[in-house]
């Protein structure tokens, strides 16, 4: 016993502070250096999360069963098969799901590539989608988008989220959703409106925001990146069936005691 606590005293002091820089600073920086800040996360959410997932292990909500995941042809070679998603995506916005499959099918059953909508009048590719939302918009953007898929990649889709965003009628949802179904590449987080409305109902945000791309940025800052393909699948769901826009069935979720929204609903 005696040998080793003599050995401990006898390591220089110098090691020991240089033990403790390591820890306490960032890698790279010396004496003097100002402690990291610990990242901020909102209070609760690991147990929120875990609840969430629960809620949603049924997997029967009408994201499950009719989302843009469910809309495209999976036999389809790899080039149509991502025109599909991009088009559901473009279909689905302010549009409910089964609305949206709907469409896709009947699109599909004409066969649904670029080159099938380019030869399409506009008349026909209206009555055929209708009634999604703003179909006739939709109409418009689909065979500009479709055109410039032709002409500029191929009759492909873009991979990154900053091509995608540049086609008429894609937003940033619709591209980081792309981007996880078609090329199975997390880019960033999917934010629709049960995104939204759930971030900031559980103050998963710091601050309250006002639009879907500012809880994108909130979200990212501090959410861990393996949870960010999974989290528009399970809040949307949720959102769905649990955390309604109106009227939110507060008595039947589980995180009803930890929810910062749930008395004042």
């Amino acid at each position: 016993a005696g040998t080793q606590i003599q050995g401990t005293a006898s390591i220089p002091r110098r090691s020991r502070r240089r033990k403790s820089v390591a820890i306490a600073y960032e890698p790279g920086q010396g004496d003097g250096a100002e402690p990291r800040r610990p990242r901020w996360e909102p209070r609760d959410w690991r147990e929120q999360l875990e609840r969430i997932r629960e809620m949603r292990r049924s997997r029967d909500a009408p994201v499950d069963e009719m989302g843009v995941q469910k809309c495209y042809d999976s036999g389809a070679p790899p080039q149509v098969m991502r025109y599909q998603v991009l088009l559901a995506l473009m279909l689905s916005s302010q549009t409910k799901d089964q609305v949206t499959s709907a469409a896709m099918l009947r699109l599909r059953q004409r066969g649904l590539t670029v080159d099938t909508v380019l030869q399409m009048d506009d008349e026909t590719l209206g009555q055929i989608i209708y009634p999604v939302g703003f179909w006739r918009n939709k109409v418009k953007y689909i065979k500009q988008t479709t055109a410039i898929l032709k002409q500029k990649y191929g009759g492909d889709i873009p991979s990154t989220v900053e091509e995608l965003v540049q086609l008429p009628g894609v937003g940033p949802k619709m591209a980081h959703l792309a981007m996880h179904i078609a090329w199975d590449s997390v880019a960033g987080i999917a934010v629709d409106t049960h995104v939204h409305r759930i971030s900031n109902r559980l103050k998963w945000v710091k601050k309250e925001t006002k639009h879907p791309e500012e809880t994108r940025v909130a979200l990212e800052d501090w959410l861990p990146r393996d949870l960010w393909k999974e989290i528009n699948w399970l809040l949307v769901g949720f959102g769905q069936q649990t955390c309604l826009p109106v009227n939110p069935r507060c008595s039947q979720c589980l995180n009803q005691d930890i929810c910062p929204a749930a008395k004042r609903l």
